[in-house]
């Protein structure tokens, strides 16, 4: 595996079904689990590097994975990307790291894991916080929102895709702040998209777990930006209303990565939240 400029190596899970997982583990008490989403070139760095050292200061273990397909992780192009996929590895990659019970933390596509994950193994799982997850719409409903339907255009046009594209993508597609979205940032995301493969996207399936949101126990903690380019809005009712121990957090001036354009916010609430509930 080559080294992908930007991020740091950690750790690796060999697990039961025989891929391998790239992950780092930081801090000590009880363990939350960072899952990202599923942009060109993202892994849990990427997404997470300005969140998860304020929840290690806040006394927790953070276990920061990139998902099969990902980053440092094993990339095959001969399986399906279903939930269920992704949803097996982290549970191969929690018990290879000695883990029974955790928090999970997840956007988009993370959010989707985090929520499978808490319905297949419910006794496995503290509590959910969640940003615009993914999982509570049918897949084509997605394919309706601007931010989607510019992702198609920009990596499935014949015009050659470059950093330059890639990251006024981001800015059109991610955030409201485009300072946000840096070159140090895009340059890394660029680095790590280049070893991906397009079975991951093409091959993605995300069932639409509406109705079983009321089988989820732990408290949740879910937050939504109002200028969301990529999820309908209608998933910010139907997990308000569907989840019975949630709370929701609405933000203004907020796209779909809040953890990276209100950082404090979202480390400060996070924090409470996992301390108290």
């Amino acid at each position: 595996m080559s080294t992908i400029p930007g991020l740091p190596e950690g750790s690796y899970a060999d697990l039961a079904n025989g891929y391998r997982i790239h992950y780092h583990d930081v801090g000590e008490g009880p363990a939350v689990v960072f899952l990202h989403g599923s942009g060109s070139g993202a892994s849990g760095v990427s997404n997470f590097r300005g969140n998860y050292p304020a929840v290690v200061e806040g006394g927790f273990r953070a276990i920061v994975p990139d998902l099969i397909g990902y980053g440092y992780s094993d990339k095959p192009d001969d399986v399906e990307y279903t939930l269920d996929f992704f949803v097996e590895c982290l549970k191969q990659t929690l018990d290879e790291v000695g883990i029974e019970r955790a928090s999970l933390v997840g956007n988009s596509l993370g959010g989707a894991i985090a929520i499978q994950f808490a319905l297949d193994y419910p006794d496995a799982v503290d509590k959910l916080v969640l940003m615009a997850p993914g999982g509570v719409e049918e897949q084509a409903d997605y394919f309706k929102m601007p931010g989607m339907q510019l992702m198609r255009e920009v990596f499935t046009s014949p015009e050659p895709l470059t950093q330059e594209r890639m990251k006024q993508f981001f800015i059109d597609a991610f955030v409201v702040d485009p300072t946000i979205i840096t070159d140090e940032l895009v340059e890394e995301r660029w680095a790590a998209a280049k070893l991906q493969n397009p079975q991951v996207v093409k091959s993605m399936k995300v069932p639409n777990l509406t109705d079983r949101l009321p089988e989820l126990r732990g408290p949740i903690l879910t937050f939504w930006g109002l200028d969301e380019r990529m999820m309908p809005e209608t998933g910010i009712m139907k997990l308000a209303r569907g989840c019975r121990n949630a709370r929701m957090i609405l933000l203004s001036e907020c796209g779909h990565w809040v953890m990276l354009e209100h950082q404090e916010l979202f480390n400060r609430m996070t924090v409470d939240f996992l301390q108290n509930g």
